[in-house]
């Protein structure tokens, strides 16, 4: 009878680690309360004296309390973005609010798009989620 728990909890632990992990990278930012993912692609930062671009960068989003704003956490030293306002657009995508032509963040379940500008400062990035 011990052999038949220790069996059927390890097919337990197999089964909820496969599952969590099929799902992570299908999360969906607009449909989710919460929601935490990672983007790796092309970044950039420029503040006057301070240049940074990579190819190789990542940009770690997380959804914060309020449900509609967002935190983005940069690679490579680029300063963050907190608490950017969202409102969703269509059945999966996330448009910051206030997006002009020359200043917009947009996000969904496998892409992100940033061309910020604020206070002499530029924020680029043009990432995929893995």
């Amino acid at each position: 009878m011990k052999n038949v728990f220790k069996i059927f909890g390890m097919l337990l632990i197999v089964f909820s680690v496969i599952s969590l992990n099929s799902c992570r990278s299908d999360d969906d930012p607009a449909d989710n309360d919460f929601f935490a993912g990672t983007y790796r692609g092309n970044l950039s930062y420029i503040d006057g004296s301070t240049t940074v671009n990579t190819d190789n960068g990542s940009v770690f989003v997380t959804k914060i309390a309020s449900g509609t704003k967002y935190n983005f956490t940069f690679s490579n030293g680029i300063p963050d973005l907190n608490g950017i306002e969202f409102q969703q657009q269509g059945d999966h995508t996330l448009v910051m609010v206030g997006s002009t032509a020359t200043s917009f963040i947009r996000i969904d379940n496998s892409n992100l798009k940033i061309f910020y500008s604020m206070d002499g400062r530029t924020w680029t990035a043009d990432c995929i989620r893995n």
